[in-house]
């Protein structure tokens, strides 16, 4: 199975200070962790000062969004290139709230996963139902139309360079949290469509984060199912105690 990755998404959260000092607690807490990846993606205000203060170590550094242009009048916006000038390797797409605030449709999804890449950064493709669609019952379809709009005609070495996250719309700082059973379908069901994009090998390879109110206390359970690779964590990252707890499991 692939290695465990543990991303912490800060969102619209700390100001520069409060970022360098997470970043150095988490720094200090994984130090000599080698059975799991960790990333973190702080605002853009801060990620220089966590790049630097996370040089050398084993943790990466990502950012949350980014625009699928190099460069232009586009006001606002923040580029693939700049996000690797400043030192991440990864960069969250498509998540949920991007999708519903800023309406991104799977188009905008795939744009931006094309140019995470194409600056050589690891794209984190968030898919996930909203409430109302969980009690349709239709999450399957409505997380394979994204991840056939956001993956599709993407080569089976595109595919290896990326990493898929699972975020239940409706469980996303609200407090309630997918089951392992819930997640581990719905993770089961990427991977079988990741394996009709591809091949088995490329479709075991690729990690599938699970997102959505991630805890100390029940990152355990949702681990232990066997297509849950890590996980997309919220809330829960921006306290280096809870956050480790997770990370080392």
């Amino acid at each position: 199975m692939p290695r465990p990755l543990f991303a912490g998404n800060w969102k619209l959260n700390l100001l520069r200070a409060g970022a360098v000092d997470l970043a150095g607690a988490l720094r200090k807490g994984l130090e000599g962790e080698k059975n799991v990846d960790v990333v973190v993606c702080p605002p853009y205000t801060a990620l220089a000062a966590v790049t630097e203060v996370l040089k050398g170590s084993a943790i990466g550094v990502g950012g949350q969004d980014l625009y699928w242009q190099d460069s232009g009048a586009f006001t606002g916006e923040v580029s693939g290139p700049m996000l690797a000038d400043l030192g991440c390797r990864w960069v969250i797409v498509g998540h949920s709230e991007r999708r519903s605030y800023f309406g991104e449709t799977d188009e905008a999804v795939g744009k931006k996963l094309r140019a995470a890449q194409k600056a050589g950064l690891e794209p984190i493709v968030c898919v996930g139902e909203r409430l109302d669609e969980r009690e349709r019952g239709v999450t399957k379809e409505v997380v394979g139309r994204q991840l056939d709009g956001a993956l599709g005609g993407l080569t089976k070495d595109e595919l290896r360079k990326l990493t898929v996250a699972y975020e239940p719309v409706w469980a996303i700082g609200t407090g309630k949290v997918a089951t392992p059973e819930q997640a581990q379908e719905v993770h089961a069901f990427i991977r079988e469509r990741l394996l009709k994009l591809s091949d088995a090998a490329t479709a075991r390879e690729v990690r599938v984060l699970y997102g959505g109110s991630v805890t100390p206390e029940n990152v355990r359970g949702l681990m232990e199912k066997p297509d849950v690779n890590g996980a997309l964590v919220g809330g829960a990252s921006l306290k280096a105690d809870s956050f480790l707890k997770i990370a080392r499991g």
